[in-house]
């Protein structure tokens, strides 16, 4: 795949986007994508074990992925963990997932694991899921964050709330280019609605985890919703982790 340097492109064609999307097109690269969706940072023998390939194999599909810009590589010691690239990567991932849930219907029973993930789940660095949908809606409801055309307006009340709830974030001034939006808007493909992306939805996510609100699973994207969790959503943000995990009746 060809290579371009930073900031010369400023529209794709037609050949670098069929480009991007053979990358993604092969079933064991596109494992390997989304075993990286939550976020974390994970070895070559991790990811083979995803793919469910070789490591030699593996080996080859992160060698691309790299080239291609979709992941990156961080080197401590002997060791090398892969990551995605940036929070466009998972948004890209995020609506393809969309896209592929609303395909040809296929018989496939749900289990425990589809479960624990409509439920409560990472967005590479934020909450999706019935959980993330939730708390977009809670803090819509209380004008905390005005919901419009895939953006997520954070109001007076609602800085106020999140430094209350312990998130130091401070608005874009000027027209300095920040590396992330505040708030952005996150089409849930289990839910078919928004929940919050952004730096804010990154630091609703981070606070929850220092709490112990919510703890990350070891091989999913599902997190699980602690005794904590439950009695701190009830109380911050009125969601019943009942429901959440039941889902609907």
């Amino acid at each position: 795949m060809r290579r371009y340097p930073r900031g010369m492109m400023t529209a794709a064609s037609g050949t670098t986007l069929a480009e991007v999307a053979a990358l993604m097109g092969d079933v064991a690269r596109a494992n390997i994508l989304s075993a990286l969706m939550d976020g974390r940072a994970l070895t070559a023998g991790e990811l083979a074990w995803h793919a469910n390939v070789s490591a030699q194999t593996t080996s080859s599909h992160l060698g691309k992925l790299l080239e291609g810009r979709l992941i990156t590589v961080e080197r401590q010691g002997r060791h090398r963990y892969y990551r995605l690239a940036s929070p466009q990567v998972a948004q890209v991932l995020e609506n393809l997932m969309i896209l592929s849930s609303q395909g040809p219907k296929r018989h496939r029973p749900i289990g425990p694991r589809d479960a624990a993930l409509r439920a409560a789940r990472t967005c590479y660095d934020h909450l999706a899921g019935r959980l993330g949908v939730a708390l977009a809606d809670m803090m819509a409801a209380r004008e905390h964050v005005v919901l419009q055309d895939g953006a997520g307006v954070v109001t007076d009340s609602g800085m106020r709330f999140l430094r209350d709830f312990g998130i130091k974030v401070e608005r874009d001034h000027g027209s300095a280019q920040t590396a992330r939006p505040l708030c952005r808007l996150c089409l849930d493909w289990s839910e078919r609605r928004p929940h919050l992306a952004g730096r804010v939805g990154a630091s609703l996510y981070t606070r929850c985890l220092d709490m112990g609100w919510v703890v990350r699973s070891k091989d999913s994207r599902a997190v699980k919703i602690t005794d904590a969790g439950q009695a701190g959503f009830a109380a911050t943000f009125q969601i019943s982790c009942s429901a959440v995990v039941e889902g609907p009746s």
